[in-house]
């Protein structure tokens, strides 16, 4: 895959609707909403501050950031209200009707924001994960050619490992449908479902992320055929950023810049103290879900995955143009949609390397 400047025209969703596109990275958490407005008390002091998120690996940045109370810590005397989410759509619904500020998603929901809205809805503030796909099959298929005629399951039809699927499949000479059909069936479905069906056979394969890969490795015997990071150059792309709602951040900049005070910490932190950080995740996650992962999972995911205040621009641009090029979206300029100023201070204030929106 070869990367392109992220000022460009790209594409956005044009064949599903929001309510139908999953998140780039699947979960199983509750879905919810905290209130809605803003949430500023008299005199202009803002009360609370609504931050989303999924009950994911990927999203390991706004765990250890709450569990470690670091966001708390930089907002001061503003609240942290959280709500998990489930989907994309659930997430973007909220951002749309002001029931939170931000949130952690994957690129694909953000596209598809900035599109609906004409680009005054969102902006993508920073990044937090890249990496963290692979394309699992079973142990006899050894090459693209092994997957004619195969079912291969992807989390849902558009998202952004199904585009990154059928592209792959569309550059080896390879045809597919959006009904699963083609010279390799697709079938999207949740990952949770993908679990099941691999370990009894009903598939042959999936192009799923964190933790889900590592899973199908170690409880069915899958095997990886393909490292997403390998189609990347310097191996990466973006799997997990955080956005902000416009009118929230032009009525709360120093709201949003605390904000990422606490993300950039949190980063720092998972970088800094990968066991630490796997146990606080696990912890959380056991907390949100009822059940914690299996040691050997998360040690191989947090493997797999690289924690990083970089959005990877052009990643995002790219991945959108591919799903163009398969037939699944229509084009609309992306031009604007990053927002790093307050990011690259934050960065700069802390002697770090400042990031780029392309």
């Amino acid at each position: 895959m070869k990367a392109r400047g992220a000022r460009g025209v790209v594409a956005a969703l044009a064949v599903l609707a929001l309510t139908t596109l999953a998140a780039a990275c699947g979960s199983s958490g509750t879905a919810g909403t905290s209130g809605s407005g803003d949430p500023s008390s008299g005199g202009g002091k803002l009360a609370e501050v609504r931050l989303g998120y999924f009950p994911n690996i990927t999203h390991s940045t706004a765990l250890v950031g709450i569990e470690k109370g670091l966001f708390t810590k930089h907002l001061g005397g503003t609240k942290l209200t959280t709500t998990t989410f489930n989907a994309g759509p659930a997430a973007i619904e909220a951002v749309f009707s002001g029931a939170i500020d931000a949130t952690y998603i994957g690129p694909n929901p953000a596209i598809n924001a900035w599109a609906k809205s004409k680009g005054e809805a969102i902006k993508i503030i920073a990044g937090a994960a890249s990496g963290g796909v692979f394309l699992v099959v079973k142990p006899e298929i050894n090459s693209v050619e092994d997957l004619r005629g195969k079912k291969i399951a992807t989390p849902q039809l558009g998202n952004t490992q199904d585009v990154a699927l059928r592209y792959w499949l569309q550059e080896k000479g390879l045809k597919t449908d959006t009904k699963g059909g083609g010279d390799v069936n697709i079938i999207p479905q949740e990952n949770s479902q993908t679990l099941q069906t691999f370990a009894t056979g009903d598939i042959d394969g999936a192009w799923v992320p964190e933790p889900f890969a590592s899973r199908l490795i170690q409880e069915s015997k899958g095997k990886v055929l393909i490292d997403e990071r390998d189609l990347w150059p310097n191996k990466q792309f973006v799997i997990t950023h955080l956005i902000v709602r416009q009118e929230f951040a032009a009525q709360h900049p120093d709201v949003v810049k605390q904000l990422l005070q606490g993300h950039v910490e949190a980063n720092a932190a998972i970088n800094a103290d990968p066991a630490d950080a796997k146990k606080t995740v696990n912890a959380a996650l056991e907390k949100l879900s009822g059940k914690a992962l299996k040691q050997e999972v998360i040690d191989s995911a947090f493997t797999n995955i690289s924690f990083t205040n970089d959005p990877i621009a052009s990643s995002l641009v790219t991945s959108a143009d591919h799903a163009v090029k398969i037939g699944l979206l229509q084009p609309v300029d992306l031009n604007g949609i990053y927002d790093l100023k307050s990011l690259n201070e934050v960065l700069k204030a802390q002697g770090q390397s400042e990031v780029a929106d392309k």
